[in-house]
């Protein structure tokens, strides 16, 4: 158990994840936190990562930190995928290691498992069949770093455990048209094509200056030329299309159930926790969802009464549907003593209000 005073660095505070950890541990008492933002601390310089660790010497380590997207950023890029991710694990959790830290929570993604797993899938199903292509490097980025906190607890007794989210969302969240998620993308486009309909230009205007689109300086832009961007991503006056066919399921969780998950784990369980009566350690990590599912042309009708768009939602099958499903079993948390407590239209009315109240 981590003691009130102890310095615990948090990397990525600022991220969706990140920042909400942090607000956990303040809220449970613990004040002396460190952050740094990218501009400050860039994970991917080695040099400057250990400069860091030797600076501040922290007790613990939560790595948020990750480069991250949706599926077209994963298709695209998909060499930063790996290198990014790897680069920034390889940096913090070996700093961590060489100057003693002894607490680290990793986090990763579900995204780790097979695409053909057994549903609801256990942390068993790890590496026994083949990725899911469009996120394969970033999943194999994501295993190495469990890997590495699992092999480092074994052969060094560290305490590095590692936590597997479903799909987050929440505040703070990545509403960019070009490289965000399902979810608050899903949010955002409901958002402006309900404005396209409406021909509410000022307000499109201002959500295109705070959360600008490349190619288009909204400022001046004419409404055609808003009009011509939009329908790069898929939004029309009269109707909006989205990727896929709208039938894969997916399992959702609000961004401040897990950091609460995420600090009940680090405060409350150790690696010898998960290791109870295994004869050959491995996927010690821990699944962190819901344990429920729908449908994502469900989730657009959720996401249209919330935001009250009353246009035509046409799904692209041309487009790709990733893993037709991913449903976490949470068997393991709950024996740990967490489940979650916010439900997905909850999160979603929240969400959608937390990004009318950005400016």
């Amino acid at each position: 158990m981590l003691d009130k005073d102890s310095k615990i660095y948090v990397a990525g505070h600022r991220g969706l994840v990140g920042s909400a950890i942090w607000n956990n541990l303040l809220s449970r008492g613990y004040t002396n936190l460190v952050g740094r933002t990218h501009r400050e601390l860039d994970l991917l310089d080695g040099e400057a990562v250990r400069r860091f660790f030797d600076e501040e010497r922290p007790d613990a380590v939560v790595l948020a930190a990750a480069h991250v997207g949706g599926i077209m950023a994963n298709s695209v890029y998909r060499a930063d995928f790996i290198y990014q991710n790897l680069q920034i694990q390889q940096n913090v959790i070996g700093e961590a290691w060489r100057h003693g830290v002894k607490k680290l929570l990793f986090l990763g993604s579900t995204c780790i498992y097979p695409r053909e797993a057994p549903q609801p899938i256990t942390e068993d199903a790890l590496l026994t069949s083949p990725l899911e292509y469009t996120n394969e490097p970033y999943a194999i980025a994501k295993i190495a770093g469990l890997k590495l906190c699992e092999s480092l607890n074994l052969q060094y007794g560290t305490d590095y455990i590692a936590v597997m989210p479903t799909n987050l969302y929440g505040p703070n969240d990545n509403f960019h048209l070009e490289n965000s998620h399902v979810l608050p993308a899903m949010v955002r486009k409901m958002h402006l094509a309900k404005l396209l309909r409406a021909a509410d230009f000022d307000a499109l205007r201002a959500d295109l200056t705070r959360l600008p689109v490349s190619g288009l300086d909204a400022a001046t832009a004419s409404e055609s030329e808003i009009a011509d961007t939009l329908a790069r991503f898929g939004i029309y006056p009269d109707r909006l299309e989205l990727w896929g066919t709208g039938t894969p399921l997916r399992e959702f969780l609000w961004s401040e159930d897990m950091a609460d998950a995420s600090v009940h784990v680090l405060l409350n369980v150790s690696f010898a926790d998960l290791t109870k009566g295994k004869s050959e350690i491995r996927n010690t990590h821990i699944n962190v969802g819901t344990g429920k599912e729908l449908t994502i042309g469900a989730l657009a009708e959720l996401i249209r009464a919330e935001v009250g768009y009353e246009g035509e939602i046409r799904w692209d099958a041309t487009k790709p549907d990733g893993t037709m499903r991913k449903l976490c079993d949470v068997t393991k948390l709950h024996s740990l003593g967490w489940t979650h407590s916010v439900e997905l239209p909850e999160g979603i009315s929240r969400i959608y209000s937390w990004y009318l109240d950005q400016k």
